[in-house]
């Protein structure tokens, strides 16, 4: 089975950092998109960032600056650092992946399950 195993995730005060990592494990052969998302409590889900197998990237305007995604198509990883961190930024936050399990498939999302980030005083 494909699985996206985050970890990072954690309480960190207003200012501080963390980094969140993701691996997609299993029988993918290849991986198009990935990226992470967040859904704060009585919010939507929201796209953070992104990155493509090609390189391009894409981050939501609130954490320009602050958030960098960085992945590593050959390990079927993807990282979030993330710093400055303000009180808005606490959500769940998502790993997901765009990708095929065989070269015949079609492209399907995958989804992690999920790492709670806190940041408050």
């Amino acid at each position: 089975q494909v699985q996206l195993v985050e970890s990072g995730g954690g309480l960190v005060q207003p200012g501080g950092s963390l980094r969140l990592s993701c691996v997609a494990s299993g029988r993918f052969s290849r991986i198009y998109t990935m990226g992470w998302y967040r859904q704060a409590p009585g919010k939507q889900r929201e796209l953070v960032a992104t990155a493509t197998n090609d390189g391009s990237i894409n981050y939501e305007d609130s954490v320009k600056g602050r958030f960098t995604i960085s992945r590593d198509n050959a390990k079927n990883t993807v990282h979030l650092q993330m710093s400055s961190l303000k009180p808005e930024d606490t959500a769940d936050y998502y790993c997901n992946a765009e990708g095929q399990i065989s070269t015949w498939d079609i492209k399907r999302t995958y989804w992690g399950q999920g790492t709670q980030v806190t940041v408050s005083s």
